[in-house]
């Protein structure tokens, strides 16, 4: 393994190439204690299950970076619990996680308005457990989330299949995908809703897959960064490229051929390896602080794989990177792949001015109101 730095500069003096402005208010290390977690102007991402389902694990494991052996001491929820996730300009949004015994009916709860500013409803469901009660409140839940809300999208995770059998999972998710559909059929809804099954583990790297196709549902812009991974793929010799959220290892984009989960895999470690290491022998942009982070716009990494294929990890800014797949022979090319990765950060760059800018219109037109 080594770690290279490219000198960008002598492919022209016209790209202007490094981390984000300040004035974009992207924390790329952001903790969730540092932000407020009443954000209404966020996307919203609301998680419910039955109580012991492993909502609360989940945000943990993947947004707060809690080892999976630790969730075993974490208890039920009795209230609802929310929380920011503000890692960057895509992985940006509010996280709503109801309690097990949340009902409808509750007045404790603001549901009408959850539900209206929600994006995409994610629901747990045990597959270790009996799953007849967990399907009728699935029913429950997307139906009258449906009349709240029809753009949310819904999403079903069933969870804790590590210690399944590769057959009982297979079954397992047959088994509730034909009853949870079913269900919609007996009330006249399979026409209007749509439900996304994922297989899930917080011990194996699936809730992270899981969690990136969710998050993708979620960005405007996506189709635009599919875009621009399809056409460096085809200029470099590229075979598979994914753009990460460093912190939570969620791949915010990837081009449009089919995602290997092993590839996958490989890529989250060559990253955990690369923040491993930085934080080892690098230096951030200020020593002095012991929270600036060393993964910077000079971070990149080369790893060959002894069956001929190399893992290329680039720094797009201090909170993405672009990792690549590619074969050995291709990466003999590897000062086009520079320069094409180059126009690649510029071009995405250029989305988070725009992505700026949006946001500005709108709060332009919708100006505070004071009391």
């Amino acid at each position: 393994m080594s770690f290279n730095r490219v000198e960008e500069e002598s492919f022209s003096t016209t790209f202007d190439i490094g981390s984000l402005p300040k004035h974009y208010e992207f924390n790329e290390f952001i903790s969730d204690e540092d932000v407020e977690s009443d954000r209404d102007d966020l996307p919203r991402l609301v998680l419910m299950g039955l109580r012991g389902s492993g909502k609360t694990s989940i945000q943990k494991v993947v947004f707060q970076k809690m080892s999976p052996n630790e969730t075993l001491f974490i208890g039920s929820n009795n209230s609802m619990l929310k929380d920011v996730v503000n890692n960057s300009a895509f992985v940006n949004f509010q996280i709503c996680d109801f309690p097990g015994h949340f009902d409808f009916t509750d007045s404790e709860y603001d549901v009408q308005s959850i539900l209206q500013g929600c994006q995409s409803l994610v629901f747990v469901i045990d597959a270790q457990d009996a799953i007849a009660s967990a399907l009728n409140r699935l029913h429950s839940v997307v139906t009258k989330a449906y009349k709240i809300n029809k753009n949310i999208k819904f999403e079903v995770f069933i969870h804790k299949v590590d210690g399944l059998t590769e057959d009982t999972k297979m079954e397992t998710q047959r088994e509730i995908h034909q009853r949870a559909n079913d269900d919609l059929v007996d009330s006249g809804d399979e026409q209007k809703i749509y439900i996304s099954f994922h297989l899930t583990s917080i011990y194996d790297h699936s809730i992270f897959e899981a969690f990136s196709r969710v998050v993708q549902k979620m960005i405007p812009h996506y189709a635009t960064l599919e875009n621009f991974l399809n056409i460096i793929i085809q200029t470099s010799g590229i075979e598979k490229a994914f753009l990460y959220d460093v912190k939570t290892k969620i791949y915010v984009a990837t081009d449009s051929s089919p995602v290997d989960i092993q590839s996958y895999e490989l890529c989250c470690d060559m990253i955990d390896v690369v923040i491993d290491l930085s934080n080892i022998y690098g230096m951030g942009q200020n020593p002095g602080l012991t929270n600036d982070p060393a993964f910077d716009d000079q971070s990149s990494s080369l790893i060959k794989l002894n069956n001929g294929t190399i893992l290329y990890l680039r720094e797009v800014c201090s909170f993405l990177a672009l990792v690549c797949i590619l074969r050995e022979d291709n990466f003999e090319k590897q000062r086009i792949i520079d320069y094409n990765f180059v126009i690649l950060r510029k071009g995405i760059h250029k989305l988070f001015e725009l992505k700026d800018k949006e946001k500005e219109s709108i709060e332009s037109r919708n100006p505070p109101s004071f009391k």
